[in-house]
């Protein structure tokens, strides 16, 4: 009986990995919507300090592991929103992202930014990115920005 238990666990390993990837994209489905509100209906100043931001503090530095996990992380928020359909901003995804770093105790950078005053088209002049150690792990635009706010968590 043991042996057929064990023939067993491969299979329920993969399913089990399965559903927890699930899980992460319905819990990316929730930050995004939830970062979606703040970020429409509540003025930045209000909810910048919910984040646990610290435009002060050292950065830490993010293990292999966590850089891995946050770009896995990020991998769902953008599997979220796709799924849910619609636009959705560099801002909100990089809020979604930062409250599920922050869960998983995973240290990061948010930066938000705009285009040089010469750069600028009237669309897409501001933009919001997330680093984890030296990896941009969500919102990798191209073109020079001027960084306007950066915070650690």
């Amino acid at each position: 009986m043991p042996s057929l238990i064990r023939s067993w666990l491969p299979g329920l390993s993969r399913l089990a990995e399965t559903w927890r990837a699930r899980l992460r994209t319905a819990e990316a489905m929730a930050e995004l919507l939830r970062a979606r509100r703040l970020v429409l209906r509540i003025p930045f100043g209000t909810w910048r300090d919910r984040l646990g931001l610290s435009a002060n503090a050292p950065a830490r530095d993010a293990t292999d592991p966590q850089v891995a996990a946050a770009w896995a992380l990020a991998r769902h928020i953008d599997r979220a929103a796709w799924r849910m359909g619609g636009e959705w901003l560099c801002l909100p995804r990089a809020v979604a992202l930062i409250a599920m770093l922050r869960r998983r105790e995973i240290p990061y950078a948010l930066h938000i930014a705009a285009r040089p005053e010469t750069q600028r088209t009237g669309t897409d002049d501001l933009h919001a990115w997330v680093d984890v150690g030296p990896v941009r792990v969500i919102g990798d635009l191209p073109g020079e920005w001027a960084v306007i706010f950066r915070a650690q968590g």
